[in-house]
């Protein structure tokens, strides 16, 4: 299994995730409970694939540099830097958050989930940027 292969996969996967974590939000919103929690749990699935997928690579492949243009080198680092720093708190805060839903704790769920999913979010949409840009710029 080449890396370039890995990298793609990744990319493919933290798409996959982003798309289940907006219709989510979009469930959640119309009051479609049922659909709202398979959209969040296969996301949960989708990111926990996404991570086992990242570490293989790069204990494959160890960091790799940017290489793309150096005029995108400072709009890489804006993108690269919170993604990292905030793609640490996602495992944490989804596992939270998704316990209290089982746990049926709504409240305490909702107000977490208002942290959670902005942060997945943009985890995720930063990912596959991140990916374009060390692989396809």
């Amino acid at each position: 299994m080449s890396s370039d292969f890995l990298a793609t996969l990744n990319a493919c996967l933290n798409a996959t995730s982003t798309v289940f974590l907006s219709a989510g939000f979009y469930f959640i919103k119309n009051k479609k409970i049922r659909q709202h929690r398979f959209c969040m749990l296969t996301s949960f699935v989708i990111s926990s694939l996404f991570l086992v997928s990242y570490v293989v690579h790069h204990a494959r492949v160890g960091s790799v540099p940017y290489q793309g243009p150096p005029a995108w080198k400072p709009v890489y680092l804006a993108v690269l830097v919170p993604h990292v720093l905030l793609a640490m708190l996602v495992p944490p805060l989804a596992i939270v958050t998704i316990r209290r839903a089982l746990r049926e704790d709504f409240s305490r769920h909702r107000r977490i989930a208002r942290i959670t999913f902005p942060i997945w979010l943009f985890v995720s949409v930063t990912g596959v940027v991140v990916y374009f840009m060390l692989y396809r710029l």
